[in-house]
């Protein structure tokens, strides 16, 4: 059995669920007699055998979800945090536009009714009730891709889909200049454009679902309406290389941006921001295993893995990736605010650390992760090498509190087949970005200087933006700049399991056969005493590194 690198003394397992300060027994130390670990790997999982002594950390269990999700939703419209009811605010006569967020999140999605959905009937409700009906409603993906119809339909239901689709609900669009208005400039300089039908309503409602604390509060309306001409203020290399963890927005420079700009929005708009908290319930019915410590695997868990993994093992790469895109997470809501955005996001990140926040000692000179088939740009899609850097160094990288999980110079090990495999219609540019930009440098800031402003004005890659279902001609910069803290401090990177090594060197990486050759690989840099960290998920974790 693995040892509890700390033991809990009176909590119950039930106020463990709420206790941040109470998780040390989520953090294990392996030794011989461990059993092997789960790890992501692309749409497949390794079950690996780790070093005695690797430090695994386990996510925090799903909180409770709220019993009444629709009456928590009434509740937070009638008693909204520093600003008055919804109801209170509406007539007849106003203009109103509804944004939410779009498919990037959460991950997977969750069965139907989704939250957004849960959220829009009854906002639609209220307006209706008050006789407001010059409505719109958004769906805010800034550069994301547009989304389909039956994704549209499928995130919003019938009700609202069957009244507003296509007039008045729709996409955003950050390349229609005739539906851009600029709103001004912060203090640093920074130029804010948004949505023009936005700018022009009375009333501007955001529907937020936070996943990870770097969704919320003023990221939403600042970003999520915005073109490139307000995101290329935050979304470059020197600003990211400042953002000490996306995961702490109090020392985020991206965040401090994004704050910025949308405390000038909300200077001249009413905005009335509703956010929502889901926990970690990713996984039920026969999978629930896969939430489990390994070494508490009953002889159902072991043969519920054995079919799983016999079961991926034995499909084709297409047929494997469409049976986890179909896939729905049994997510439950665990909290819905509603009124000032910034009193809103407060209590979110509040409930949001409650649920993800893990207490952990010390830095390793070794961090292990598994990338899965998923990603906040690629439902529905192809985990393309650019998204497998994005989410291996931009985001669970940046799955920690305080200082990262490796030490200074360390190595990071990403488990996943890194094939030269993207989707033509959702990420054209980024077939040119890997290998053509990266063919001739990984430097970010070279990468924006020599190429993000001839991919941002690209006729191609604009129209297939605005009138397919592309992302934006610079979406795989901003994707490459996500991992730029992460490069300035690990000393390596090695893919495990790396299926094409030439994929692994135009980023910049190693590539190993398997994950106990990387192990050795970065031993040999670090020695025998190395520390080693694995960090468990999904579901989704954050380290609290003292």
């Amino acid at each position: 059995m693995a040892r509890p690198e700390a033991k809990l003394k009176e909590l119950k397992q039930a106020e463990l669920k709420h206790e941040v300060g109470a998780r040390r027994d989520l953090v294990v130390t392996l030794n011989r007699r461990s059993a092997p670990r789960l790890i992501p790997y692309g749409d497949e999982f390794m079950f690996e055998k780790l070093p005695a002594g690797t430090r695994v950390i386990y996510p925090p269990p799903p909180l409770d979800a709220l019993p009444d999700p629709d009456a928590a939703i009434r509740y937070a419209l009638l008693r909204p945090l520093n600003a008055d009811p919804l109801f209170a605010q509406l007539n007849p006569n106003m203009r109103v536009t509804i944004a939410l967020d779009d498919i990037s999140l959460p991950l997977p999605p969750m069965r139907r009714p989704d939250i957004r959905e849960r959220l829009l009937n009854q906002v639609l409700q209220t307006l209706a009730d008050y006789g407001v009906d010059d409505v719109h409603l958004i769906v805010a993906t800034a550069l994301h891709r547009r989304m389909t119809e039956s994704e549209i339909r499928r995130m919003v239901g019938e009700r609202a889909f069957k009244q507003y689709w296509p007039d008045r609900l729709y996409n955003f669009d950050g390349e229609n200049r005739a539906e851009l208005a600029m709103l001004g400039k912060t203090d640093h300089g920074e130029e804010v454009w948004l949505s023009r039908r936005a700018a022009e309503s009375d009333l501007v409602i955001y529907l937020n679902l936070n996943l990870v604390p770097m969704d919320g509060g003023h990221k939403s309306v600042a970003v999520g309406l915005a073109p490139y001409q307000s995101l290329r203020h935050h979304h470059n290399p020197a600003t990211l290389r400042d953002s000490h963890s996306y995961m702490d927005p109090k020392r985020s420079a991206l965040h401090s941006s994004a704050n910025r700009m949308g405390r000038l929005v909300n200077a001249q708009l009413n905005v009335f921001s509703i956010e929502t908290a889901v926990n970690t319930q990713m996984y039920g019915g026969m999978l629930d295993f896969l939430q489990k410590n390994e070494d508490q695997f009953n002889d159902w868990d072991r043969a519920r893995l054995k079919g799983f993994r016999w079961t991926l093992g034995n499909l084709s790469n297409d047929t494997r990736r469409q049976m986890m895109h179909q896939y729905a997470a049994p997510y439950g809501l665990t909290g819905v605010w509603a009124g000032e955005t910034e009193a809103v996001h407060r209590q979110a990140l509040a409930r949001v650390f409650q649920q993800y926040a893990v207490p952990v000692k010390g830095q390793s000179d070794i961090l292990i992760v598994g990338v899965p088939y998923i990603c906040p740009y690629n439902v529905n899609s192809i985990m393309n090498p650019v998204l497998v850097q994005c989410t291996g160094l931009g985001y669970l990288f940046n799955m920690y509190r305080n200082q990262p999980l490796v030490k200074p110079g360390g190595t990071m090990i990403i488990c996943h087949p890194l094939r030269d495999e993207f989707h033509p219609e959702h990420h054209p540019s980024y077939i040119e970005f890997f290998h053509r930009c990266l063919a001739e440098t990984t430097d970010a800031m070279q990468l924006e200087k020599r190429f993000e402003a001839e991919f941002a004005i690209n006729p191609t890659y604009k129209h297939m933006y605005r009138f397919g279902h592309a992302y934006h001609g610079v979406h795989p910069f901003y994707m490459w700049y996500w991992g730029e803290p992460a490069r300035q401090h690990v000393g390596r990177v090695i893919a495990a399991g790396c299926e094409e090594p030439q994929v692994a060197a135009r980023m910049g990486w190693e590539a190993a056969d398997t994950l106990d050759e990387a192990i050795a690989m970065a031993t040999a840099d670090h020695g025998r005493s190395a520390s080693i960290t694995y960090l468990h998920l999904p579901p989704l974790v954050i380290a609290d590194v003292e």
